[in-house]
Formats: structure tokens, sequence, C-alpha cells
């Protein structure tokens, strides 16, 4: 019997869809399950019996017999849970592996994993992929965005597997391309999870805005969610939007209406807000949407605060200006904010680690498969063609004149959010970014002085060069000791 193309570990959602998708585009593929006595006993048996069902798959239900059913250099595609699972499973095959042969991680791990993961593996004679994939279960079935990084030498290796089975853009390039060493492609993919989190609360936060402060139905809601997506909004999460706010339930009712107002979350998105806080890199619209969800959780907390502050419900139709125009502007500002705050926090990533990132390249990673595929990433991708050094986003000048055009709708309609206690924590907070980013002069100078004041920690003046510090003896009974200068 042929050996296999690839063997892929990991039978639940993604990995039975990604082995379905390497196959159908015309690879053999191995496939194996870690069992769990009881529960999934047969996981193995079922897909091959199943959705596997006379197509190209061998199943093996002993690792060892997995591995050897490989053509070498073996590529084995672990698709199990982030964490403590991977580094078992890595444990188990080590040890039945050759040098050269290539472990590939496509989970939601942490990037200082997959940084250790590569360094351990390359010591022992092996290969280390960390790839970040995403598209959910249509997309690991007919083509997600695949974001690769780690030991560079399994690229070629790998290559012609990834990006067959990756989704196409418009123009017909893979949504694939290598990332970077280490841990660069799992980064990548948190950065995605990040600007996804972010996406997601500005739609509801524009869903909140159209139904609090004009009484707008669900219909009427999808037909706008429906129109903007054709237009500059065009993206994944509005069309899926337009789709859920039409779905009815069983009844007859609206189905969004009967869901619990408690949000989850599986730590992305918690993920990218520590490395901005670690980098000093503001991504202060994603923790906003990261927060919200954290606070969404606390709802029997939020019925006893709403009673003990309930005040006179908002009366649709207040809105001074044309609502659902504002809307959009400030959920398309919004949202360059949520990707201008995504790759600055990359830039800086790669900075601190060495790595060298193509932003551009990213930018059209994430133009078809994934979850946050927009229309504006062609755009991102050739502000960094035209400028490579761009710092932010914010600073070219095509999303510098959509900002300019959006700006005074996106001011309007956090304003009467706040004057009518809508809460609108990721558009609002994006705004705040803005106003703050495009002031030369910011009220840290008073912190300065107030942290020199209590703790000596020194400050910058305007009068000298920047790295000269100073202390002044606030009080008169002070001295000249002072605190030395670090960054946490």
């Amino acid at each position: 019997m042929a050996l296999s193309d690839i063997g892929l570990i990991g039978l639940a959602v993604m990995g039975e869809n990604l082995a379905l998708n390497f196959e159908s585009k015309g690879f053999q593929v191995s496939v194996y399950n870690r069992t769990v006595p009881c529960v999934e006993e047969g996981v193995v048996e079922r897909f091959i019996n199943g959705r596997g069902a006379g197509k190209n798959f061998v199943g093996k239900t002993d690792i060892k017999e997995f591995v050897e059913s490989l053509a070498t250099p073996r590529k084995i595609f672990m698709m199990v849970r982030a964490g403590a699972p991977v580094d078992e499973l890595i444990a188990q095959l080590t040890p039945l592996l050759s040098p050269g042969d290539i472990l590939i991680d496509g989970g939601n791990s942490h990037y200082p994993d997959s940084n250790r993961r590569v360094k351990e593996l390359e010591a022992k004679g092996l290969l280390f992929v960390g790839a970040g994939v995403s598209g959910g279960e249509e997309g690991a079935l007919n083509g997600p965005s695949i974001m690769p990084g780690g030991s560079e030498k399994a690229w070629p290796e790998v290559k012609e597997l990834f990006q067959a089975i990756a989704a196409k853009a418009e123009d017909g390039a893979p949504c694939c391309e290598w990332v970077g060493d280490e841990g660069a492609g799992h980064f990548v993919k948190m950065v995605h999870n990040g600007i996804e989190y972010g996406d997601m609360q500005l739609i509801a936060d524009a869903y909140l805005l159209l139904k609090s402060l004009d009484g707008v139905d669900n219909e009427r809601t999808a037909e706008l969610f429906d129109l903007w997506n054709r237009g500059k909004l065009n993206s994944y999460l509005i069309e899926i939007t337009a789709e859920i706010l039409k779905h009815k339930d069983k009844d007859g009712s609206y189905l969004v209406d009967n869901i619990l107002d408690a949000a989850g979350q599986k730590g992305t998105g918690k993920w990218s807000v520590v490395s901005s806080l670690d980098a000093g890199v503001p991504l202060n619209l994603i923790a906003s949407a990261v927060y919200e969800r954290n606070i969404s959780a606390l709802k029997e907390e939020r019925v006893k605060a709403a009673a003990a502050y309930e005040e006179d419900k908002i009366e649709p139709g207040i809105y001074m200006g044309k609502l659902a125009d504002d809307v959009h502007d400030a959920l398309y500002a919004s949202k360059i904010v949520s990707y201008a705050q995504g790759f600055r926090l990359m830039k800086q990533a790669a900075k601190d680690f060495g790595w060298k990132l193509n932003y551009a390249h990213i930018a059209r990673l994430w133009r078809g498969g994934c979850i946050i595929r927009s229309a504006f990433l062609q755009k991102i991708s050739e502000a960094f063609v035209n400028n490579p050094e761009l710092e932010n986003l914010l600073l070219d000048p095509y999303f510098r004149f959509e900002i300019e055009q959006a700006l005074p709708g996106w001011r309007r309609i956090v304003a009467a959010a706040a004057v009518n206690g809508v809460p609108v924590p990721a558009i609002s907070s994006a705004l705040n970014y803005f106003h703050s980013l495009t002031s030369a002069i910011l009220p840290a100078n008073l912190i300065q002085a107030q942290r020199d004041y209590f703790g000596a920690h020194t400050f910058e003046r305007v009068d000298a060069p920047r790295g000269q510090f100073f202390h002044e003896n606030w009080t008169g009974k002070g001295g000249d000791t002072h605190s030395g200068n670090y960054k946490v």
C-alpha cells in the first residue's frame, strides 16, 4: 500500500474537515485520534466508515502504525487542544520520528509555546510548524486562511500541501504564505483573533445603537447590514450578521432575541491584550471587546445593577441626524482602528523577537477563508507595499481620507450613545484611541509630575533632549536622590 502524503491527528470538527479538504485535493491522508476510554472509542472507525467512506484515507488506531504509514519526511498535522495536550502528543510522537520529519500544530496555541517547541524539536533534528488556521468548520473544509511559522526548512516540504487546501483570494492567490520564525505564525493568528473580537463587538455596538436610539427592528437591521455588505463594510462578519438577524426560531420569533446575552471566549483575545501590555502597544479597542465579554457573563449581577440604577427608558426616534449613516461611518472607522492596532502590535513583536514579518503579505493572507476577511484588506496590503515602514495604518493617505470622511458621524453617534446611556465600548474606545493618537499634546505631563512628586520617578522636559531625565524637589524637604528609569 502506498504511503500517505500527510497524517492528521485529531478528528474533532476542524480536524475532520481539514482531513477531507486535504483528500479532496488529491492527497492520501492517514488519520489518527487520541482516544479517551468510554468517550471517544471508535472515532477513527466512524470517520473512515462515515464521511471518509470510499475516499483516499488510511485510518489507524495505533500511533506507531500511524507514523509508519507516512511517506518521509513525515508530515503530521496535529489538531488537538492547545497547551499540555500538544506537548503530550509531541512526547508520544518524538521517539517514533526520524530526523527531518515535520510536526505541525494547527490549533490555537499560544505563541510562546510555539517558540519553545521549535527550539526543542530542532535540537532533536525535527522540524516544527506552528500554523494558525482560520475559517471555522466551513473554512477547514472548503479553504481556510493558513498562517504558518516556525522551522523555515519545513516550508518547502509543506508549501504545496498547505497552499492546495487554502482559500483563494479573488485574484487566485492562495491565502497561505510563510509568516516567519519561531511562533510568528501563531502570533499572527492570535492578532487575527484579537481583531475578530474587536470586529464582533463593533458590530454588536452598531446593532444596539440602531435598536436603542431609533427602535430599528431585526428585519430592518438585517437589511442595513445586507446593504453595508455591498459597500465599504463588505466582510464575512457583516454578511453572517445579516443572516443571523433574519433567522427565525421554531415558534416564528427571531432566534437572536431568544439567545442569552452572555458571551463566551476561549482565550486568544485575552492573549492579544496581554501581549500588547507586554509590548507597550495600545490595543484598547480589542481590550474593550474582551472586557465586554467578561461583563456580559455577569448576567445576574447586571440585572441587579440595572434595577438599582433604573432610569427612564430610552424612547426610540430621538436621534437627531441620519442614524443609519452615522452608525455605518462609526462602524467603518472603528474597524479601521481595530486593524491599525493589530498591525501595530505585530510590528512591535517583529522588533522585539527579531521576526521579519511582511505586513502586506499578512493582509493578503486574510483576504479569503478567515473570519476577519473584509474588502479593505487589499487596501491594507497596498498601504504596506507603498510604505513597508509605515508606523500606523492611520498615517496612510487612503485610510487618513477614509477616517476624515467618517469622523463627524462617528463623533455624533458616540456622543448620542453617552447622553442616552447606550453602552458602545468598542466604538467609543476606537474614537478615544483616534483622539489620543492625533493629539500632539496629552496630559501625561501631569502624570509624570505626580510620579516624580510621590516617588521621585523623574521626568523629561520639553526644553531638553529626549532621554534626559530630571527630578524636582517639589516640597523643598526632599533631596536629590531619585529612582532609576526603566520600562516594565
